[in-house]
């Protein structure tokens, strides 16, 4: 699903980029220096939709519109996730690079760390209406804390828990859970006969991240200490990993053969009527894709151990999303800045989140009767009140890579029937640590 592949190419390291002297830079022919209004952009987007073509058909009407607003023309490159960060980094290195283009909110102190972004202080954020304009928990996810962000929010979301309604109904389950105990609790009803409660992607090292950022922080952790070294074996960390992967080992609430699922692999199950519930982020549009109809999905909070998702250690989902970026050294840096100020404009955002079923990232484009529909709702309300941004350092992706990896071991060892001690939780998470300081 284009949420978690967002995320999922953090999962290639950035440390050939960080060791790298970035030097940046647009190719567009039509720039003629920042003091200079460009007649042309070339803009890398992230693939959004079910496909490239279907990214093109959203997004072509719209530059187009910017077009005749300006008089600049945009070169468009809809790029899938699984090259978008490779091709970032060789822009980063070669100077032959986009104008503008689409990250992964994630990887924003990453790509801060080579230097090739524009820094957005404040004086460049009132050139596209100040930074007041946009959601504070989208904002914390655009680069190191203490620093100018190196991009702006563009498409916002949040993890939610998706429930088959049927499947709930034949198991006697009135409603979603609240709490983890809950959500076991229902499961154990449901996973029998071939059916099973809930769907994981154990191979999916992104996703695994995602979920143990959120159960860290119910259990008080952090992964990383205030002055940004890995603290992956903290009692917290250790107890969120171990949890997760029990729904599998011990629990038995997850099916064996999720060890192995890699992207998109359990809504397709979930979709099919073989998994009750899916932990993820806006999924409605990947739902109608397989053939599924709103009605028969419900959607609500992910579970916290209270009940009542809220600040601190209630927080249940990490700042999805995805940022808009313009290359420091870009020829066309006000062609480039009045583009990302139409990107973001009320009128703009309401359109394009209205068409990828994501938040718009902009307070007052929120507004829209689209996005008050429960899906949205849930997920507007996770952002306001109950998410946080994954750590903000300049090696997140290395972070993703082997703490997921870790996660996706500890459930292959669980799908082979071996009982997962916190000792063997530890032992994994310390692997990964000393992989991060090596």
């Amino acid at each position: 699903m284009r949420r978690n592949r967002a995320a999922a190419v953090g999962s290639v390291t950035l440390s050939l980029v960080l060791a790298a002297s970035a030097c940046g830079g647009g190719t567009s022919s039509g720039g003629g220096g920042s003091n200079e209004s460009p007649k042309t952009l070339t803009y890398w987007a992230s693939n959004q939709g079910p496909n490239v073509e279907a990214d093109k058909k959203v997004l072509r009407p719209e530059l187009d519109k910017f077009e005749k607003q300006t008089g600049i023309k945009v070169k468009l490159e809809v790029i899938p996730w699984s090259d978008l960060l490779k091709r970032i980094m060789t822009a980063t290195t070669s100077g032959q690079g986009p104008d503008v283009l689409n990250i992964g909110n994630t990887w924003s102190a990453s790509l801060q760390a080579t230097g090739a972004l524009l820094p957005w202080d404040d004086k460049q954020f009132d050139k596209i209406g100040g930074r007041d304009r946009f959601v504070e928990s989208a904002l914390g996810s655009t680069g190191e804390k203490g620093k100018d962000p190196a991009a702006v929010p563009l498409y916002s979301m949040a993890y939610a828990l998706y429930y088959n309604k049927k499947m709930f109904d034949d198991a006697g389950i009135a409603k979603p859970p609240a709490t983890w105990d809950e959500l076991v609790a229902a499961g154990k009803k449901i996973s029998k006969g071939g059916k099973w409660a809930l769907g994981a992607e154990g191979s999916n090292l992104s996703n695994n991240i995602h979920q143990v950022f959120a159960l860290a922080k119910q259990h008080g952790a952090d992964w990383f200490s205030a002055d940004g070294k890995p603290d992956f074996t903290s009692d917290g960390a250790v107890a969120a990993v171990k949890q997760y992967v029990d729904f599998m080992g011990k629990d038995k609430i997850i099916a064996p053969g999720n060890a192995e699922y890699a992207q998109n692999q359990s809504l397709s199950d979930f979709a099919k009527d073989k998994t009750a519930m899916v932990l993820w982020q806006a999924a409605a549009t990947t739902f109608q894709s397989q053939g599924m109809k709103d009605d028969e999905w419900g959607v609500a909070p992910v579970p916290v151990p209270s009940g009542a998702p809220g600040q601190g250690s209630s927080v249940n989902s990490m700042v999805a999303g995805i940022n808009m970026a313009v290359f420091k050294d870009t020829r066309n840096i006000d062609g480039a800045t009045k583009f990302v100020k139409f990107m973001t404009s009320d009128a703009e955002q309401k359109i394009l989140c209205g068409k990828y079923g994501s938040v718009p990232p902009v307070k007052t484009a929120q507004d829209a009767p689209a996005f008050s529909k429960p899906e949205l709702k849930v997920l507007r309300d996770t952002l306001a009140k109950s998410a946080a941004p994954l750590p903000q350092v300049a090696n997140e992706s290395q972070f993703e890579t082997v703490v997921g990896t870790a996660v996706k071991n500890l459930f292959a060892k669980a799908a082979e029937g071996d009982a997962i001690s916190t000792a063997d939780v530890k032992a994994e998470l310390g692997k990964a640590e000393q992989q991060m300081t090596n």
